[in-house]
C-alpha cells in the first residue's frame, strides 16, 4: 500500500503520524511525505531553511520514508496563494504517487497553513478521475490542534486509533531530529508532551500508546 502524509510544514508529520509512519513501514507499505510550504525569507534565511530539512531527512531515516516532496509554497502566507493552485499541486503528487492512504492536518489547528492544507487536501483527493485515495484521515498536531478556535464544528473529534506501542520510541526518536522545532516543558512541543498525548491516546482504546486520527472517507473492497 502506498501511504502519503500531507504536512504544511516540517515537523507536522511526525508529531500527528510518527508512529503511525513506522509501523505502515513495519507492515512493507511505502511511505511518503510532501511538505507543502517552504518559510518565507524575510522570516526565515536559507540556512535555517537548509538546517530544518536536515532534520527532517534525519527523521525520515528514523521512520523508514521512502522520500519526501517540498511545494516550496509560502509559509506563514499560504493563505495568500489561490486554493485551486495549492489543491492542484497535492493531487499532482497523489496521482504520482498513486497513494491509497492519506493523512492530512485537521481543519481546525491554530495555524492558518493546516486549515488551507486541509482543504485544498480535500479537494485534490476528491473521488474522480481515477483518484487512488481509497482512505482519507486528519491527524492532531501538538502545539497547533490543542489551540485552535474552541467551537464545536471545529473540534478534532478522534474517530479512528491507531496502536504505536511498538513504535513509540522511534516516534520520540524522530522528533528528536528536529532540534530546532522541540520546546521545553512545559510547552506542548516537547517529547514529554507527544509521549503524555501517545499514552492518553492508547488508555482511551486500552492499548499502551496510540495516535488518534478523524476518519475523512474510508472506501471499502
Amino acid at each position: 500500500m502506498n501511504v502519503l502524509v500531507i504536512a504544511a510544514h516540517p515537523d507536522d508529520e511526525v508529531l500527528g503520524c510518527g508512529g503511525v509512519m513506522a509501523r505502515h513501514e513495519a507492515l512493507g507499505d511505502r511511505v511518503d511525505v510532501l511538505v507543502v510550504t517552504r518559510g518565507i525569507p524575510e522570516l526565515f534565511p536559507p540556512e535555517v531553511i537548509e538546517g530544518t530539512r536536515k532534520e527532517l531527512q534525519a527523521a525520515h531515516r528514523v521512520l523508514g520514508v521512502s522520500g519526501a516532496t517540498f511545494l516550496d509554497l509560502p509559509a506563514p502566507r499560504l493563505d495568500t496563494v489561490p486554493g485551486h493552485e495549492v489543491a492542484d499541486a497535492i493531487r499532482q503528487v497523489i496521482r504520482e504517487l498513486d497513494s491509497e492512504t492519506v493523512y492530512i492536518p485537521h481543519r481546525g489547528d491554530l495555524h492558518t497553513d493546516h486549515g488551507v492544507v486541509h482543504r485544498a487536501s480535500l479537494v485534490g483527493a476528491r473521488p474522480t478521475g481515477g483518484c487512488p485515495v481509497r482512505r482519507l484521515l486528519c491527524y492532531e498536531t501538538l502545539s497547533e490542534t490543542e489551540w485552535g478556535i474552541p467551537l464545536q464544528d471545529q473540534a478534532f473529534v478522534p474517530t479512528v486509533f491507531a496502536d504505536i506501542s511498538d513504535y513509540l520510541p522511534r516516534k520520540l526518536e524522530a522528533m528528536g531530529c528536529y532540534r530546532s522545532q522541540l520546546a521545553r516543558p512545559p510547552a506542548s512541543r516537547t517529547l514529554q508532551a507527544l509521549e503524555h498525548l501517545a499514552r492518553l491516546r492508547g488508555a482511551t482504546v486500552g492499548v499502551e500508546a496510540a495516535e488518534a486520527f478523524m476518519l475523512m472517507r474510508h472506501i471499502e473492497g
